[in-house]
């Protein structure tokens, strides 16, 4: 037997191939089918299942396309929802022949309803793995305030409830030596504060993990829900998109990946109201871009910020990218759901600038440049644009959070009649952050450049004594 996990860094995300004797499944695949499909075929095996440990809410899975691709079954656990597809709704405890394996579907209701876990037996008979979805993390569990987005009358204490159940009448009696294989790790909005580690054995989990610690079911509640912050805007969308289905990414990528002159793409900016969106590294934005882009670089946890900044999945979006990253860039919107990318600017920004077009740019100092302007004016206005959790953490003394998660929320701290240095830890969310706001409006707002690593690494700012975060939310 094979088992593979194919991670992806910028969701956060494992996928699992599995074969045995010829046959293989996917576990929770991503958008793009095609590597799978390569994959599988190179080996000489046929795609036979597709399981899903769940509705996703924080991407949308390739299990429509793969099965169309491929003639795969789609498997799900006991669920009352009305697919757009065809899915076979398994029961608990039902078993499933891969080759000369057996996989078993363990219903563990607590992050959805329809949650669940998939033991494997590998061909000499002994549980080897189980897959765990969102129910089980390294070092956490999912977040139970999520299916009541999409469920009527759930509540997150109802889940709560029923995730302590399902670890403890479920998950606790399995062998120790299990290999654990989770559907996320350090990074992902589905848990509070996972582990970096993609894997462990079921032994050392009951061993670490507080979730898997003796407790009654009120305290387990009030610690799983406990540093819960809303979830991103997009998660009740994707849920809604895996339930009911979606264009191909074919069609996607087709729409998306279409090449406009600078003409074509002004044309294209004024006449549709498309949302300019710039996949450039931060520093490279910021000496010059299309007026009203807003970054979100490629190399960073794109999804992610994408899904916390465009509110609307249908939203109509240009692409400014690296030259040769162009379908990369509509690829990976595509894995949350943003379907809509109508073109990209060909030959990239240099295109655009070459073209003689008017260009904006936004001020990016260093740390040393921003401690001598404090020193001169000790009231100058700093915004930490992190997550509240980073900034109670530490924090630049006299600093205000406004953090980028909540944009609308935080753009209201900030005066248009002022000036703001803006930081976040690395540069990343602060160029994702400022470039919102010129957008809207604002224009004394100031970049610093490596965030809040610098200002630590120069040690020429006060901060605050370290505190250890009890949540990364």
């Amino acid at each position: 037997m094979k088992i593979e996990q194919i991670y992806t860094g910028c969701l956060a995300q494992g996928a699992y191939y599995i074969e045995s004797d010829g046959e293989a499944a996917i576990i929770d695949p991503l958008r793009e089918v095609q590597p799978y499909i390569e994959k599988a075929a190179r080996r000489n095996a046929k795609i036979k299942y597709v399981f899903e440990t769940h509705f996703h809410a924080d991407f949308v899975s390739g299990h429509k396309d793969l099965a169309a691709k491929t003639g795969a079954k789609i498997v799900y656990g006991p669920t009352g929802m009305k697919m757009g597809y065809d899915a076979i709704t398994a029961e608990d405890n039902q078993e499933f022949t891969l080759g000369k394996t057996k996989i078993k579907v363990i219903h563990t209701p607590g992050h959805t309803t329809e949650s669940v876990c998939y033991l494997v037996t590998n061909e000499e008979g002994k549980e080897e793995a189980i897959f765990t979805g969102d129910t089980l993390f390294i070092g956490d569990v999912g977040r139970p305030d999520l299916a009541q987005k999409v469920v009527k009358d759930l509540t997150q204490e109802n889940l709560a409830g029923f995730l302590y159940d399902s670890l403890r009448n479920k998950l606790l009696p399995l062998s120790d030596d299990l290999i654990v294989y989770p559907a996320h790790g350090a990074g992902s909005a589905c848990g509070k504060n996972m582990s970096k580690e993609t894997s462990d054995t079921l032994g050392n989990q009951k061993k670490v993990n507080y979730a898997l610690q003796p407790m009654t079911k009120e305290a387990f509640i009030k610690e799983v829900l406990h540093g819960l912050t809303p979830p991103p805007a997009y998660f009740p969308q994707n849920v809604m998109m895996n339930i009911q289905g979606y264009d191909s990414i074919d069609l996607v990528l087709e729409r998306g990946v279409k090449p406009l002159s600078p003409a074509e793409f002004e044309a294209a900016a004024n006449e549709r109201s498309a949302l300019i969106l710039d996949t450039r590294n931060a520093q490279e934005f910021a000496k010059g871009f299309v007026p009203n882009s807003i970054n979100i670089g490629i190399d960073g946890s794109f999804a992610v910020w994408v899904g916390a900044m465009i509110p609307d999945l249908k939203q109509e979006i240009l692409v400014v990218a690296e030259e040769g990253r162009e379908e990369e860039v509509i690829t990976r919107l595509a894995r949350v759901g943003y379907d809509y990318a109508i073109g990209y600017l060909a030959g990239g920004f240099n295109a655009w600038k070459n073209d003689g077009r008017e260009v904006d740019s936004i001020n990016s100092i260093t740390v040393d440049e921003l401690a001598k302007i404090k020193e001169g004016d000790p009231s100058i206005h700093i915004l930490d644009v992190r997550k509240n959790s980073e900034y109670l953490s530490e924090h630049v003394l006299g600093a205000e959070n406004a953090p980028l998660d909540y944009i609308n929320d935080s753009m209201l701290k900030v005066d248009k009649n002022k000036t703001y240095y803006v930081h976040c830890a690395g540069g990343y969310r602060s160029m994702i952050f400022v470039s919102t706001l010129k957008a809207r409006g604002y224009e004394n707002l100031i970049d610093l450049a490596g965030g809040f690593k610098a200002i630590k690494e120069s040690e020429k700012m006060e901060v605050s004594a370290y505190v250890c975060p009890s949540t990364l939310l």
